[in-house]
């Protein structure tokens, strides 16, 4: 009798868990539907009934890895029973948003392995792009208008704005992550201080 195709969330899951586990370790295009099928325990013909393509294992793996910022919740504090908080205090959920997805989900790892492939298969930087960075930027921009209007911020372009605040937080924590600079590592200031001073810095241009 052949294996009985699971379509559960979690039979899913466990496929996509092995696929992350391979496409980390050894990159795209050494990774094929036989390997992620032997390490999930399965068929390869229950992986491809299930996903049709190592394109899309990959493309599903990217899109369960940005479910895990769970942007929603930011987006649901500007509407909670208090009122829209401070500025500063919009800036620090979302900087502590990123920061703690960051050192939970492995994003240096899977950063490091979309900038290895995209430069010859360039879907996967487009993808990354599109179902995690591009919704995290409107939602941070969404937030900064919603500021705006109720005169607590000055943003003629809040998009502009979000992704100069997104650039103040991971300068000086995910990149030099990513680039495995150990000397600039060694010598960079605590989270909390990086947070800070981000939102000095944003609030000394845009605070009303």
């Amino acid at each position: 009798m052949g294996e009985v195709l699971d379509l559960s969330e979690a039979a899913s899951s466990k496929l996509l868990d092995a696929a992350r586990r391979l496409f980390l370790a050894h990159g795209y295009d050494r990774v094929n539907l036989e390997r992620i099928a032997k390490e999930a325990g399965v068929s390869r013909q229950t992986l491809y009934n299930r996903f049709g393509s190592k394109e899309a294992v990959f493309r599903a793996m990217l899109q369960r890895h940005w479910d895990q910022l769970n942007v929603s919740a930011f987006l649901e504090e500007l509407n909670g029973p208090g009122g829209v908080p401070e500025a500063s205090e919009v800036l620090r959920a979302f900087a502590q948003l990123l920061l703690r997805f960051v050192r939970e989900n492995d994003q240096v790892d899977v950063i490091r392995l979309v900038i290895a492939e995209s430069r010859r298969l360039s879907w996967i930087a487009e993808d990354f792009y599109r179902v995690g960075k591009a919704p995290l930027l409107d939602a941070l921009a969404a937030a900064l208008d919603r500021l705006s209007g109720l005169g607590r911020l000055q943003c003629p372009d809040a998009f502009v704005a979000a992704h100069q605040f997104f650039g103040l937080v991971q300068e000086m924590t995910l990149w030099p992550a990513v680039m495995a600079a150990p000397a600039a590592r060694d010598h960079l200031p605590a989270e909390e201080r990086v947070i800070d001073e981000a939102i000095l810095t944003f609030l000394s241009r845009y605070a009303s």
